[in-house]
């Protein structure tokens, strides 16, 4: 494993995150509005990704699409940089082949989860203070609990204030379920959509080809992911009190109860759409971006990595 890898692994996950991060704040909105709240008894100022995104910069400005952008970059480059580069080394070593030479689902998925949950335990304080700073608007579309961040460092000076050390990492289990399940899928389902498409002749062009495998495994993750991101959302931004405990949900399995009890089946695939629209394109720009730095080091920078 080198340095070289983690750094590109995150540095190919930031690219991606600035052109997605807009889906991202509409997503984490749609997640928080009506919570708790059964189905057709509350206002929707959100109803899908394009009159979001035109409700938010028309009440809170252009700009307001990109909160909470600097946790999110770095949340996905610690996230992506273990991620990535363990994916990566244990394809090159040999980990994930099968006795024939061909890519194992499963291997592909454990080792996905392995880099994942490692990655996410370690950012867990940067994808709350996102959390927090997507869920921040004028009251007139205000949804959620609305924390009073004015920065990253504020916010985290806040947290440390309140709650100390042990507040960054609040909710990290449901945040690591959350990224077990999705980097699973991810990394799993991406190689294997990828090799299909090339042995059946289908998609050739190198770009073309990470592109299309990308929006497949993002499918399969939006499918598979949405019901905890839910739950991740819900509990990161929720208000606790002075000694971190949560006001609204106890835990994991409380939090998943309470929605279903009062939000319904629906209520755990609120904000489905922001979730794919945002899976698919940053799943495909990841790996894109990620293809192309280990091309550019291999050729230029370090030669020598070049097989």
């Amino acid at each position: 494993m080198t340095k070289s890898d983690f750094v590109l692994g995150g540095v190919a996950a930031m690219n991606a995150v600035v052109l997605t991060n807009p889906i991202d704040v509409v997503k984490t909105r749609m997640q928080l509005q009506g919570e708790l709240a059964a189905r057709g008894t509350y206002v929707e100022p959100y109803r899908n990704i394009a009159q979001a995104m035109w409700q938010i910069a028309r009440n809170d400005g252009l700009l307001a699409l990109e909160k909470g952008l600097a946790p999110a970059l770095c949340y996905q480059f610690v996230l992506n940089s273990v991620r990535l580069s363990v994916y990566s080394n244990a394809l090159e070593l040999g980990y994930l082949q099968n006795e024939d030479g061909s890519i194992s689902f499963y291997k592909g998925m454990f080792f996905g989860a392995l880099g994942g949950c490692t990655g996410t335990y370690f950012a867990s304080p940067f994808y709350m203070i996102k959390a927090q700073q997507h869920a921040q608007a004028v009251q007139s579309i205000a949804v959620g609990f609305q924390h009073k961040h004015t920065s990253m460092i504020d916010a985290l000076q806040h947290i440390y204030r309140t709650n100390g050390i042990a507040g960054f990492w609040r909710a990290a289990l449901p945040s690591l379920n959350r990224t077990l399940v999705a980097s699973s899928v991810q990394i799993g389902t991406f190689p294997k959509a990828k090799a299909f498409l090339k042995d059946n002749g289908w998609v050739s062009h190198p770009v073309l080809l990470s592109f299309c495998a990308g929006l497949t495994s993002g499918t399969f993750v939006s499918v598979a992911n949405s019901p905890l991101d839910v739950v991740t959302t819900r509990m990161y931004n929720q208000p606790v009190d002075e000694k971190g405990r949560g006001l609204m949900y106890k835990g994991l399995i409380d939090c998943f109860t309470r929605i279903v009890k009062t939000e319904g089946l629906h209520g755990m695939y609120k904000g489905f759409w922001p979730i794919y629209f945002r899976s698919a394109p940053h799943t495909t720009l990841t790996f894109v971006f990620f293809e192309k730095l280990l091309y550019l080091r291999d050729h230029y920078v370090y030669p020598q990595h070049k097989n």
